[in-house]
C-alpha cells in the first residue's frame, strides 16, 4: 500500500498514487508523461490553462463562519459562502481525487521563522505542484522530515467542475477559503495564480493577529547597509522594474510582511508577466525562464520550441513562475530591516500628478487605502479617455479585513520608525495619455527613486500642490528641474487645472463612497478639488 501522508482525513480515499515533495525534474517528467504541457527550448515547462487565463474574482468566496463573521469586510470582493455549501463542494472534490494520482507539496509561507506558516498543497496536476513548489519557501530535508501537521491545507482540482445551480456558486470554478477550518478549496480553474493568491489572502488574515502588516508590494535592500525599501503599485506602474535594481538586493517582488523586526518575503519565488518580454528590458525575468520554471499561456513554436512573447492570442496575462534564487541579486532568506522608505507607485494617465511627492503619515494612510492608478483609453472596449482605478491597499482582491485595520497598522509603523513615504507617478507628463503625451522617462523616475532612497530630498526645498495636497521637490539629482513640476510641463495651464481638478474630484468621490468611517485627519489629507 502506497504512503498516503494522511490525506484520507480529507476524504481522499484510495488514490492511485500519492507523491510528496518531488523534485522539479520529477514533477516535470510527471507533467510531460500525463500530457499536461511541453518543454520549451530553454527547458521550461509550458502549459495552457484553458478557459481561465487569470484570476476569477467573481468565483472567490470566504466561509461565513461564526468565528470570522465580524472580522471580514463582506461585500463584492469578500463574498460569503455558507459552511454547508463549502463542505459539500469540498466533499465532491475529495471524491473526485479518489483513484487519481495526487501530488503534495509541503512548504512554508513567511521567510521570518517567527511568523512562518506551514502550507500543504494537494494538487491534481503535476504542473501546478511544480508551480507552488517554486513559489513557496522550500523546506530542507530536515524540515520536511519534521514538518508535522500543516497550518493550512489547499485542495486544488482544476478538473472538477462545479454545477452553479446545485453547488450554489457562480460558475464551474470556485476558490473558497475556510479560515476557521484552515482549509482552502480551488476547483474548475487551471490558472496557477489562484493558488498563490489564496495563500496570500490567508497570510493577510493571519498576520494581522501577529502584529505583522501584510503588504502587496516588492522590497529591496542595500547590500552594504541593509537599508530596506518597499514598493507598492498596481499592474503597469513599474513595481517590478523599479524594485529590480542591480545595485540592491531583491527581497521579493510581490508579497511581504512588516514585523517589529523588519520586512520579510511571504514567498520563495516570483510570478512574472511575460507579455512583450525581452532580454534587453527585463533580463532577470527573461533568464529565469529555464528548467524548473512553469510558463503559462505563452505561445511557442511547435518545432523550434521558441517563445513568442509578443503573441497575446491566448491572453495578455502570460506568466512564468520560478524560484527567487533564479534572480542573481536575490536576498536569501528573504528578510530585510525596518523600511526607511516606502514608495507608492501610480501610473497617472491623466498626466497631472507630480512625478514625485512626499507624504506625511495621514496622507500616506489616505493613498495606501486609495490605491490609485489609471487605465488607458483603448485598453478596454468603451474606454475612450483615462479611467481611474482604485484598488484598496494596492491589493483589494486579497485583503479580507476592513481597510482601516491595515491602514492603522501602517500609520503606527510609519510613526514609530520615522519611515519616509513618497508617491511616485510613473505615468504621463505634459499632457494626458489621450492627448498623445509621453510617459515620464524611466531614467528620470529611477533617479527620483534613488534620491528618495539615498535621503537626497532631505536637503531639498519642496513646494505644496494645493489641489493634490502633497509636497513636491523643486530639484532632484540627474533630473531637469522642469520635469518635477506637473503643471509647468503642460503648455495649456488652464487645461492642466481642469484635468487636475477632475482627477482630484474622482479621488474625493471614491474615498467618500468606499471609506465613510475613516478618521477626519485621513480624509483631510487627500486631494482638495476646487468647487
Amino acid at each position: 500500500m502506497a504512503e498516503t501522508y494522511g490525506i484520507e482525513k480529507l476524504g481522499i480515499i484510495e488514490p492511485k498514487m500519492v507523491y510528496r515533495n518531488l523534485s522539479p525534474a520529477q514533477l516535470t517528467e510527471a507533467a510531460l508523461r500525463r500530457g499536461e504541457g511541453a518543454l520549451s527550448n530553454t527547458g521550461a515547462l509550458v502549459v495552457t490553462t484553458g478557459k481561465y487565463t487569470g484570476r476569477s474574482p467573481e468565483d472567490k468566496f470566504i466561509v461565513d463562519s461564526a468565528g470570522v463573521h465580524d472580522e471580514i469586510a463582506w461585500g463584492k470582493v469578500n463574498c460569503p459562502i455558507s459552511q454547508e455549501k463549502f463542505d459539500a463542494i469540498k466533499g465532491k472534490v475529495a471524491a473526485y481525487l479518489q483513484g487519481r494520482e495526487v501530488f503534495i507539496f509541503d512548504g512554508f509561507a513567511g521567510a521570518d521563522k517567527k511568523y512562518t506558516q506551514k502550507f500543504r498543497v494537494i494538487n491534481e496536476l503535476a504542473s501546478q505542484n511544480l508551480f507552488i513548489r517554486q513559489l513557496l519557501i522550500r523546506p530542507t530535508e530536515e524540515e520536511l522530515e519534521n514538518f508535522g501537521e500543516p497550518d493550512y491545507t489547499i485542495l486544488c482540482a482544476p478538473g472538477f467542475k462545479c454545477d452553479p445551480e446545485v453547488d450554489g456558486v457562480h460558475s464551474e470554478a470556485a476558490i473558497m477559503i475556510d479560515y476557521e477550518a484552515h482549509l482552502i478549496v480551488i476547483c474548475g480553474s487551471q490558472y496557477a495564480g489562484e493558488i498563490k493568491k489564496s495563500i496570500f489572502s490567508t497570510m493577510n488574515y493571519v498576520m494581522t493577529k501577529k502584529n505583522v502588516l501584510p503588504m502587496h508590494c516588492s522590497a529591496n535592500m542595500d547590500p552594504e547597509t541593509g537599508e530596506t525599501a518597499v514598493f507598492f503599485g498596481l499592474s503597469g506602474t513599474g513595481k517590478t522594474t523599479l524594485s529590480a535594481d542591480p545595485s540592491r538586493k531583491l527581497i521579493g517582488d510581490d508579497e511581504h510582511g512588516w514585523s517589529p523586526d523588519g520586512v520579510f518575503n511571504f514567498e520563495g519565488g516570483c510570478y512574472a508577466k511575460c507579455i512583450n518580454l525581452s532580454a534587453e528590458n527585463e533580463p532577470d525575468i527573461y533568464n529565469a525562464i529555464r528548467f524548473g520554471s512553469l510558463v503559462e499561456n505563452v505561445v511557442m513554436d511547435p518545432e523550434t520550441r521558441e517563445f513568442d512573447f509578443y503573441d497575446d492570442s491566448l491572453t495578455e496575462n502570460t506568466r512564468v513562475g520560478y524560484p527567487v534564487n533564479y534572480i542573481n541579486n536575490a536576498q536569501i532568506p528573504g528578510e530585510g530591516g525596518i523600511p526607511k522608505v516606502v514608495i507608492f507607485l501610480t501610473a497617472d494617465a491623466f498626466g497631472v500628478l507630480p512625478p514625485i511627492s512626499r507624504l506625511d503619515k495621514d496622507a500616506a494612510m489616505y493613498h495606501f487605502v486609495t490605491g490609485f492608478t489609471s487605465k488607458l483609453a483603448g485598453t478596454e472596449r468603451g474606454v475612450t479617455e483615462p479611467q481611474p482605478t482604485f484598488s484598496t491597499l494596492f491589493g483589494e482582491p486579497f485583503m479580507p479585513m476592513d481597510p482601516s485595520v491595515y491602514a492603522e497598522m501602517l500609520g503606527e509603523k510609519l510613526e514609530k520608525y520615522g519611515t519616509k513615504v513618497y508617491l511616485v507617478n510613473t505615468g504621463w507628463a505634459g499632457g494626458s495619455a489621450s492627448d498623445g503625451a509621453s510617459r515620464m522617462k524611466l531614467g528620470y523616475t529611477r533617479s527620483m527613486v534613488s534620491a528618495a532612497l539615498n535621503g537626497d530630498f532631505d536637503k531639498i526645498e519642496f513646494k505644496h500642490h494645493d489641489v493634490f495636497n502633497v509636497d513636491y521637490p523643486v530639484s532632484c539629482p540627474n533630473v531637469p528641474d522642469e520635469k518635477l513640476d506637473a503643471r509647468g510641463m503642460w503648455a495649456d495651464k488652464e487645461a492642466y487645472d481642469a484635468q487636475a481638478n477632475k482627477l482630484a474630484q474622482m479621488f474625493a468621490d471614491n474615498f467618500a463612497k468606499k471609506y465613510p468611517n475613516m478618521p477626519a485627519e485621513i480624509v483631510n489629507a487627500g486631494p482638495k478639488p476646487v468647487k
